[in-house]
C-alpha cells in the first residue's frame, strides 16, 4: 500500500490500534475537504500494531481530544515536507464539549448554552466528573 507523503500538514502517530476511527470522528475530520488518510494496524516494532492519520493540509487539532482518546499518542506538524514539530499528547486535565453529560438532572441538561466540561477525577483508568454535578464519565475503548 503506497500513501502519499504529505508537503504541509499533520501527522497523528502511534494511535493504539482500532482508536484511528474513534479520534477521526470526534476530531470532525470527516468534514474536511482536504486528503485524509486513515491507516489501520500497521505493523510497530514498539508497539505491535498502531493507526495513523496523514492530513494533508495545515489545520488546527483539539490536543485534549486527542489526550483523551490516546494518551500518548505523537503528533507531527509537517512543513515543506520536513517535521517541524512533534509534540507526545498526554492525558488533559479538563474537555469542554468533548464528552457530554449524561445526567438528566444536570444543568447543562436544561441549560442548552452552557459548556460541557468535565474535570480528570482519576488518572489511572481515565475518569472524569462534570464540573456541574459531578455525574462520572469513565471513557472505555
Amino acid at each position: 500500500m503506497n500513501i502519499d507523503s504529505i508537503k504541509n500538514g499533520v501527522v497523528i502517530d502511534h494511535i493504539t490500534a482500532g482508536r484511528g476511527m474513534r479520534l477521526y470522528e470526534l476530531l470532525g475530520l470527516d468534514a474536511l475537504d482536504c486528503p485524509i488518510a486513515l491507516i489501520k494496524n500497521v505493523g510497530s516494532k514498539k508497539m505491535g500494531k498502531k493507526d495513523i492519520i496523514k492530513i494533508d493540509a495545515a489545520i488546527t487539532l483539539n490536543f485534549d481530544v486527542i489526550g483523551f482518546v490516546d494518551p500518548g499518542v505523537t503528533v507531527n506538524i509537517i512543513s515543506d515536507s520536513v517535521i517541524t514539530e512533534k509534540r507526545s499528547i498526554d492525558i488533559p486535565e479538563t474537555l469542554t464539549n468533548v464528552i457530554y453529560c449524561k445526567n438528566p438532572r444536570c444543568i447543562t441538561s436544561v441549560e442548552q448554552e452552557l459548556d460541557h466540561i468535565f474535570r480528570l477525577t482519576n488518572r489511572d483508568e481515565n475518569v472524569y466528573r462534570c464540573i456541574y454535578c459531578e455525574a462520572k464519565n469513565s471513557q472505555i475503548f
